[in-house]
């Protein structure tokens, strides 16, 4: 369905804004004849499986190792004012979850890491080590929306004051204590935590608002956007950022014309978003909570 969505021209110019392991990008560059690829990413494992993977496709790709949020500086240095189509697919990428010493999935025994970008310093077991309760409460509250958030962070903490937690089955036992026995049934209680900390480690969610409405202005005229979220918060930011970039007049509603001089930007496609289909959930289990929108420039 992105592919779909993103209407590829063979001569276009596209950007994976988040590259991971090449899927996307593999799709995109297929279709390209004289067209140019750019995919970025932080990642530096990321960096390398996907160049593998595109090596076929020579010099119409390009692999930059950034944040998307810097993508309208990076793209600058090579020249390139406007895209044909972007696409993001947030949150943790199944080659990070499956490396086991990266400390992004609570199924293995590893240190706490969870640094999408492993040049950052601060890592999951700082924050696990060193915010307050009131901080780690909110974080899995807001990030995690789990119910035992408040109960979880208490745990952390009377724990922590013993000795650091250093590994994620550390962390797994503290957070299983925390989280009453019957409630254990729906899947593994330290998903929504693992999730919490990951966010807060990567600032996910400020680096998603700060970015979309730079990338919506680095499209060319009926240019596509297309997003996957994996997170109710994340999907409400990119539902709000395509809305008001396809309405972004301020006028109160009693006014009969539009005074603010604000002018749409192009059109959301994606009234509802484009949810997983049932052949995609019996092959791709981790599709389950995506969610596809897209934005078409004017």
């Amino acid at each position: 369905e992105t592919i779909e969505q993103l209407n590829i021209r063979p001569d276009g110019i596209y950007v994976d804004g988040t590259l991971g392991g090449g899927g996307h990008a593999y799709e995109v560059c297929s279709r390209l004849k004289n067209g140019h690829f750019y995919g970025i990413d932080q990642d530096d494992a990321a960096i390398a499986a996907a160049s593998a993977r595109l090596q076929p496709f020579g010099d119409k790709v390009t692999v930059i190792r950034n944040n998307y949020v810097n993508a309208v500086e990076a793209l600058r240095e090579y020249g390139v004012t406007g895209v044909d189509g972007i696409v993001l697919d947030l949150g943790v990428s199944s080659y990070q979850l499956d490396t086991e010493d990266r400390g992004f999935s609570y199924r293995f025994d590893a240190p706490l890491d969870m640094r999408m970008d492993r040049r950052q310093t601060l890592t999951a077991r700082d924050i696990v080590n060193n915010y307050s309760e009131m901080e780690l409460y909110h974080i899995i509250r807001d990030y995690g929306e789990d119910p035992f958030a408040k109960n979880i962070a208490k745990h952390i903490v009377k724990n922590r004051a013993d000795k650091p937690i250093e590994t994620t089955f550390e962390l797994n036992e503290i957070i299983k204590a925390a989280v009453p026995a019957k409630m254990r049934q729906n899947g593994h209680p330290s998903k929504q935590t693992f999730q919490a900390i990951r966010i807060e480690c990567n600032q996910e969610l400020e680096v998603l608002k700060k970015a979309l409405d730079e990338l919506i202005d680095l499209l060319n005229p009926g240019g596509r956007f297309c997003i996957i979220t994996f997170h109710s918060l994340e999907d409400r930011i990119v539902k709000n950022a395509f809305r008001r970039n396809e309405n972004p007049c301020t006028c109160p509603p009693e006014f009969p014309v539009c005074v603010c001089g604000k002018v749409s930007k192009g059109k959301v496609i994606t009234r509802k978003p484009i949810l997983p289909s049932v052949e995609e959930l019996e092959v791709n289990s981790r599709s389950k909570s995506a969610k596809l929108r897209v934005f078409e420039k004017k």
